[in-house]
């Protein structure tokens, strides 16, 4: 099986064959996640994974069908971004401080991975099944659950679909993340945040 087969996913590791080695399954993911943080997706490859995991290039072959499910999973198990919710009193604040840890995210070297594998997604139902349900979701939560509260407190507009504030918040981020430009920094972050608020404040 080749490297530039289409991916499957990460869900279909460890599915065939005898059960797998748990630090030989780690070997892979830490090295893989090495490799990309070095060279970026499209330079690595599976010799190159199996030669620093110290796991044979057909074991990790049994358990994923290409490096691009493996790099997915690798990801998916290092790049998890915990954004937490701050709670100062006031949701415009709590959006502001969450917003900035996202780009810090992906303006950082697992953001640049996380760009490329996006745009590998593009190709695979099932690689964007995965992005979406493992990170994204879990970073729409944390803005979705701020606004809710922002809402609550007479801050925002409750006449806004959610799903739609969320949108209109995260979508600027991503795409000057995925596009890099304009640049994407903190000053761009509260510029954004504030041209937002202003549409979604609830004095606006």
């Amino acid at each position: 099986m080749e490297d530039s087969a289409v991916p499957s996913g990460a869900d279909s590791a460890g599915k065939r064959g005898r059960p797998r080695s748990e630090p030989s399954h780690l070997a892979v993911l830490r090295a893989t996640a090495e490799l990309l943080q070095e060279g970026g997706l499209r330079s690595v490859t599976t010799d190159q994974i199996a030669a620093r995991s110290g796991v044979s290039k057909k074991t990790i072959y049994k358990w994923w069908p290409n490096k691009f499910a493996v790099a997915l999973e690798a990801c998916l198990s290092d790049m998890i971004i915990d954004l937490r919710d701050p709670d100062t009193g006031s949701a415009a604040t709590d959006l502001r401080i969450v917003l900035r840890e996202l780009t810090a995210f992906h303006a950082g070297a697992d953001g640049r991975v996380l760009a490329q594998l996006i745009g590998e997604a593009q190709f695979d139902q099932s690689m964007r099944t995965d992005l979406h349900k493992h990170l994204m979701l879990a970073h729409r939560d944390t803005v979705r659950r701020v606004w809710a509260r922002g809402v609550a407190e007479g801050q925002f507009r409750s006449d806004i679909d959610p799903d739609a504030a969320v949108d209109v918040l995260i979508a600027p981020l991503l795409y000057r993340h995925l596009v890099g430009h304009p640049h994407l920094d903190s000053t761009a972050t509260d510029e954004l945040v504030e041209i937002t608020m202003r549409g979604l404040s609830a004095q606006g």
